[in-house]
């Protein structure tokens, strides 16, 4: 048991297991639950925790890989874990970990990633990259295009979420729009989704691991431990084996396409319409740019200030208004006024620094 072909496992890919090795007993324990139902690819396991503050459990460090191996080799299964450092890295490779992920505290720092790589090349290893820790899609493929291009091709991306200051029912905001750019830009990345970090709780990552299937994304990694509350890290996110296998035999899988003609020229009789519509869209926003034109010249001409703040909270309310009425969703909405209005702004404030 060696090196795993991301893109040659049957999806969804199932990678699971404890958020930190605790001890043998606790990885075979969850692994042997996991195998009887056929419901794990890759058992994934933490050896070195990169925490927020000293003090805390910070992993089991090296001896946790000797249990990796020895259950990779006694239970016949691929196992991953996070290094963070070249030191991690060559111990992984010492132990014969053959599959590693990088994790959001590393994929933000450019130099850690390619110190890592310098130690995997030339090395059959698999790499899953999870996102950095804040939402730029750039960063995170840059992460993925430095191991690509130093060799390294069996990798995947990780979706686990993005830290923010909003309040949010979850731990990370999923920001879907950013794993599915990645994908556009990554035809034929695997792009798994972590629903565990994302929930943050264990009663959400249902809900959150359906979400990614629906997406088409190419597998999950869930935390899984068999006695989530004595925890070392994360208990309030992580599943019993019980649980985990009751989530996997309820999610829904969908096709990527479907097999009837019907169906095919129904979609692309409504996506003709969407074209059409889309059309429409555009050459009425086109119309409505050229009007702030006229309005930032005239403004410039009578020597008046670009923001108009009365004017724009009756936008924002009228509207907003008005997308109630259509039941439009508020949220979707106010964004989508918000963007219009940035560029407005953005055209009458260049139109007020242009000199005569």
């Amino acid at each position: 048991m060696s090196t795993v072909r991301l893109n040659k496992l049957k999806k969804p890919i199932l990678v699971a297991g404890p958020c930190s090795a605790e001890s043998k007993e606790q990885l075979v324990s969850v692994t042997s639950a996991l195998q009887k139902t056929n419901s794990i690819s890759i058992l994934r396991a933490g050896i070195w925790k990169p925490r927020t503050r000293p003090n805390s459990f910070e992993g089991i460090g090296e001896k946790g890989l000797i249990w990796l191996k020895e259950v990779q080799e006694e239970l016949q299964i691929p196992v991953i874990t996070e290094v963070a450092t070249t030191l991690h890295a060559e111990k992984a490779l010492e132990n014969g970990i053959k599959n590693i992920w990088i994790g959001a505290r590393t994929t933000v720092n450019p130099f850690s990633v390619q110190e890592i790589i310098e130690v995997l090349k030339g090395e059959d290893v698999s790499v899953m990259v999870k996102n950095p820790i804040h939402a730029d899609i750039d960063l995170w493929q840059g992460s993925i295009e430095r191991f690509i291009k130093a060799g390294v091709e069996n990798i995947a991306a990780v979706h686990r979420g993005f830290s923010s200051f909003m309040n949010s029912e979850y731990r990370n905001l999923p920001m879907w729009n950013i794993p599915i750019e990645l994908q556009r830009r990554f035809p034929t990345l695997p792009i798994i989704c972590d629903p565990s970090h994302i929930a943050g709780k264990s009663e959400l990552v249902k809900t959150v691991a359906q979400k990614a299937l629906d997406l088409n994304m190419a597998g999950l990694m869930i935390e899984v431990h068999p006695d989530p509350k004595n925890a070392l890290s994360d208990p309030q996110q992580q599943l019993t084996p019980i649980e985990y296998n009751q989530l996997i035999s309820r999610l829904v899988l969908r096709k990527a396409t479907s097999e009837s003609q019907m169906v095919l020229n129904q979609l692309e009789e409504l996506r003709s319409q969407i074209d059409k519509v889309d059309e429409d869209l555009i050459s009425t926003l086109v119309s409505r740019l050229d009007l702030i034109k006229q309005i930032g010249e005239y403004k410039r001409s009578e020597n008046l200030s670009v923001l108009q703040l009365k004017r724009w909270n009756e936008i924002l309310n009228s509207r907003t208004e008005l997308a109630k009425k259509l039941n439009l969703d508020e949220v979707f909405i106010v964004k989508f006024l918000e963007l219009i209005h940035q560029e407005s702004i953005r055209i009458q404030t260049d139109i007020n620094s242009t000199l005569d």
